[in-house]
């Protein structure tokens, strides 16, 4: 059960962040609440009393977003429905409609924010690889002499560990910022424990283009989540497919050399092997995704689906 003292709804950013530097230890800032209600509950965190609960979800600072050079500012309140939704985020962040159809329900895609999703820092969280694959940097905000004052932290950094991050004390996540890839194709594949609902044990984010004859990678971005601590971009692969012929040798040998990348200590084969064919099928997916553009793999065998 999950009960506090007090629960404040600040409608400002000031108001928020002037309430969360005077909490008392131990508060708690909310999005969407869809982490903090499944821990409070018998089992996981048992019965837990806060001090404070404070309700960011009324600030219109923290909703919306705008597009500038090249680049997507996410208030950090978006929540993941609206990767579905809105047509602009569907086809200038290709592979986040994807991550979104595997986020929970449609009840929590509602509610849950994409801001407390990269904060919550778990090591197997959706949002976290494709964000990393979208060279995702974090806007954080906190009060200096009485002012507003920003700093922005590529995501890769920002997050730590397990429930690690770089905030500070006093500080709000207020942003994301992503790059754009128009004309890009994306994936997510994600294992768990089942189909419904599912927890990751391991997922990987893809985003891919091939020139316009359909027969060369000019660009590959891949992240990893749930294959250690932190998220992992995985640069050397991407080195290796761009610029080359788009062949299923290539495309495998990459996949292999993606899995050397799994640090996790438990059930590590398992996740090598799983590493393996969905970095595959993340490749694939991406260039098929690809708008107006025929993608042709060119050697034999059959597209490989995770």
């Amino acid at each position: 059960m999950l009960t506090y003292d007090s629960y404040l709804i600040p409608t400002t950013l000031r108001e928020a962040l002037t309430l969360w530097a005077e909490a008392p230890e131990g508060s708690r800032l909310v999005s969407g609440a869809t982490d903090i209600l499944p821990w409070a509950r018998e089992g996981r965190a048992g019965d837990v009393h806060l001090p404070q609960m404070i309700d960011i979800t009324r600030i219109p600072d923290l909703r919306g977003h705008s597009f500038a050079n090249g680049s997507v500012r996410l208030g950090a309140n978006t929540v993941y429905q609206d990767f579905l939704t809105d047509r602009e985020l569907r086809l200038s962040l290709p592979c986040m409609p994807h991550v979104a159809i595997w986020f929970a329900d449609d009840q929590i895609r509602e509610q849950a924010s994409i801001g407390g999703n990269l904060v919550n820092a778990s090591p197997v969280a959706d949002g976290t690889p494709p964000v990393v694959a979208l060279n995702g940097v974090m806007e954080l905000a906190r009060l200096e002499g009485g002012e507003v004052v920003t700093r922005r932290v590529p995501v890769i950094d920002f997050i730590e560990g397990p429930g690690r991050t770089t905030l500070a004390p006093g500080e709000i996540a207020t942003a994301v910022i992503l790059d754009t890839a128009h004309g890009y194709g994306g994936s997510f594949q994600k294992v768990g424990q089942r189909r419904s609902l599912v927890i990751s044990v391991a997922c990987c984010a893809a985003l891919a283009r091939a020139d316009r004859s359909g027969t060369v990678f000019e660009d590959v971005r891949l992240a990893l989540g749930g294959v250690g601590p932190r998220p992992i971009r995985l640069k050397e692969v991407e080195t290796r497919l761009r610029g080359e012929r788009i062949t299923r040798a290539r495309i495998d040998s990459a996949a292999r050399l993606a899995a050397e990348r799994v640090g996790s200590r438990s059930r590590k084969e398992y996740r090598r092997e799983v590493v393996v064919n969905f970095v595959r099928a993340a490749i694939e997916e991406a260039l098929f995704n690809q708008p107006d553009v025929n993608v042709k793999i060119q050697d034999d065998g059959e597209r490989i689906d995770a």
